[in-house]
């Protein structure tokens, strides 16, 4: 797809065959130079050349002529869209070339237009090339892709229905020169960053939540494909740090993938991954990124110099700023979090004011920088796939993204801390709010929304919990779910009058309790309990006579005992949060 293959110039940047449609707001590749249209055809002797039967068919006509250095079967378009010529007849060599100096009419700001905006945001939140829009069309973009098969880790379909779970890992591999001061010498490549994008069913709002790599936690067996076609079967570790499911003993990144759902009870549909040079090379693509530090730093391990206030880094000095953990607070991998997230949150602003994504030049750079350092799952392993689900992310402001991270507490087990553990007390609300997509960001409509579902559903006298009369059955996907439910309603909240009834007549996507009008306080009190949404509530119309219990049936929404059916308005106290939107100094 260079300049060269289309007997050009040396000088033509491969990037400089882009222009505006103005028809559509889109970018589309100009085969034709002699031309300010895309898919436009040269005007003079001998550089016409013959259309393919789709083509013509399409425009209703025909073109002669030929142009050795173009096969026909090469020419590309904006996936979904139309050529911008109209059917207007047989064009020969003869046709008369437009006008020199000819005005392009302005386009419309449109809602698209906007869409493109976040597209590149959405590259520029996760810096290491989450999605390109409408930009991968280029045969040789597509090509920079590196696609793993990572199974049933992760979905087979490239968009889905629901809400949207996606995995971006940056590894420690040091790749690329310069990096030898970076990393675990040796190493194959751990998941040193970890991001869980979750985009919201409606495409409102999404929360990227960070993963700390210290965090010590299980990692369970996996299946791996090897490059000759066969699986391996990799050991899991009950007891492990999360950086050592990527990497160690031959895990590849289905194995975070399937770590991250046993932590969370979120399944990523999709991962993306890179290493350190693709910071190198996509903040330089960019021209800089601005950060700001609340006081100067000077880090001789990582050699990072930045002075107090706000400066431009690029390159080794963006790499060195996102490594560094001395520089920080107090030195830790969590701190270190949060300036990768403030980094982050720089970077989607610069894109969005910059003419980054109205320069073809500059956006040809970075998408292919992008592509260069992307590895993907094969669901997406594609430009086109990628494409598409660019266009469903675009649909995100990026008002309403919210960086947060997995709420951790030191663990127990080390007698001078070094790793980190999971604060149930704290991660499960958060959990359970990205589970039930429970937006962050728009908290306060959503937290009045639930609030009057839920005081309506809780209005009333609640039955003390040794009153509670409930059988329990397991209509969902884990086994044993009854009965560890039981377990915990006895021992935990004091539910005595509860039963095991093992599995139900057949399996449900959402947990349901039925209880008569006479069982009301009993309900509420359960339901309080659980986290039960409003919609699980089904009201029987008699009332229940002498020992009767209430039915309790467990669905596809539910994730372990003590774990809530469904997220709280807002997420638990304590809980460090941060929007794309808004700039913050580095502390």
């Amino acid at each position: 797809m260079d300049a060269h293959s289309r007997g050009r110039a040396d000088d033509i940047d491969p990037a400089d065959q882009w222009v505006l449609n103005p028809h559509t707001g889109n970018y589309e590749l100009r085969l034709d130079h002699s031309t300010g249209e895309s898919g436009g055809t040269s005007g003079g002797a001998g550089a016409s050349r013959t259309a393919t039967a789709e083509e013509s068919g399409r425009r209703a006509g025909s073109r002669t002529g030929t142009r050795e250095d173009v096969p026909v079967t090469k020419r590309h378009e904006v996936p979904g869209q139309r050529s911008r010529r109209s059917a207007q007849g047989t064009r020969g060599a003869s046709a008369e070339p437009p006008a020199a100096g000819r005005r392009k009419r302005k386009p419309r700001k449109t809602r698209k237009k906007k869409a493109l905006l976040w597209t590149g945001g959405v590259m520029a939140f996760v810096v290491v090339g989450t999605s390109l829009g409408a930009y991968l069309l280029y045969e040789k973009l597509n090509g920079n892709i590196d696609a793993i098969d990572v199974g049933d880790a992760g979905s087979k379909s490239v968009v889905t229905d629901g809400p949207m779970n996606i995995l971006v890992i940056g590894t420690d591999k040091r790749t690329g020169k310069g990096n030898e001061g970076y990393g675990d010498k040796g190493s194959t490549g751990h998941a040193d960053t970890n991001i869980l994008f979750h985009v919201s069913e409606d495409r409102t709002n999404a929360t990227a939540m960070s993963i700390p790599r210290d965090l010590v936690t299980e990692i369970p067996e996996c299946e791996t494909k090897k490059q000759d076609g066969t699986s391996a079967a990799i050991p899991g570790a009950a007891s492990a740090r999360f950086n050592t499911s990527l990497g160690q003993n031959g895990r590849d990144p289905g194995c975070t993938m399937r770590t991250v759902e046993n932590i969370t009870g979120v399944k990523p549909d999709h991962f993306m991954m890179v290493d350190f040079n693709a910071v190198k090379e996509l903040t330089t693509a960019v021209g800089g990124v601005k950060v700001c530090m609340a006081k100067p730093i000077d880090d001789p391990k990582s050699h990072l110099k930045l002075p107090q206030g706000e400066s431009t880094v690029q390159g080794e000095k963006a790499l060195a700023l996102l490594r560094t953990r001395d520089s920080f607070g107090n030195r830790s991998d969590l701190d270190r979090i949060k300036v990768q997230q403030q980094f982050l949150g720089s970077m989607i602003r610069e894109m969005k004011s910059s003419d980054t994504l109205t320069n073809p030049k500059k956006l040809y750079k970075l998408a292919d920088a992008a592509t260069d350092a992307l590895t993907v799952d094969t669901a997406i392993g594609d430009a086109k796939k990628l494409t598409t689900l660019a266009q469903e992310i675009a649909k995100v402001d990026t008002a309403n993204i919210t960086f947060v991270t997995m709420p951790v507490k030191d663990n127990p087990a080390e007698p001078k801390p070094v790793t980190v553990v999971v604060d149930e007390t704290k991660a499960e609300p958060l959990f359970a709010m990205l589970r039930s997509d429970t937006s962050l960001t728009e908290v306060k409509r959503k937290e009045k929304a639930a609030k009057s579902k839920q005081a309506a559903l809780l209005k009333g006298p609640k039955a003390a919990p040794a009153d509670v009369r409930v059988d329990v059955l397991n209509g969902g996907d884990l086994p044993g779910a009854a009965g560890s439910t039981v377990t915990w309603l006895q021992n935990e909240q004091g539910v005595l009058k509860s039963t095991n009834k093992a599995n139900a007549p057949e399996k449900i996507k959402k947990t349901t309790l039925e209880y008569a009008p006479n069982q009301a306080d009993q309900a509420r009190a359960l339901a309080e309990m659980m986290g039960l949404p409003a919609t699980a509530m089904k009201q029987g119309t008699t009332d229940a006579e002498g020992l009767e219990a209430m039915v309790l049936t467990l669905g596809g929404d539910f994730r372990g005992a003590g774990q809530l059916i469904t997220g709280p308005a807002k997420a638990p106290e304590g809980v460090d949060q941060a929007r794309a939107d808004k700039a913050v100094c580095a502390k």
